[in-house]
């Protein structure tokens, strides 16, 4: 289950920090982008059988790659009109 999480945060532009042994089991920690968690919990529980769970917090902003900020930008200019 492990591999499946961390390759999961991989798909979501995350980056593994580490793996530490939590209690049963094993703990993850990721930074992920937000926007990139907004299913996480209904997607994680299917993954894991319902044995998953997580917890985030805030860290930092950082930029946006370029091509998924012309989306953005695309976007609000869309919904200004």
């Amino acid at each position: 289950l492990t591999g499946d999480v961390m390759g999961d945060v991989n798909s979501r532009r995350g980056r593994v920090l580490g793996m530490e042994q939590g209690v049963g089991g094993q703990m993850v920690k990721a930074l992920v982008p937000q926007s990139e968690m907004l299913t996480y919990s209904a997607e994680l529980t299917s993954m894991t059988s319902g044995r998953g769970m997580f917890t985030m917090q805030f860290d930092h902003y950082e930029e946006l790659p370029h091509n998924l900020a012309e989306k953005v930008i695309a976007a609000s200019q869309k919904e200004e009109k």
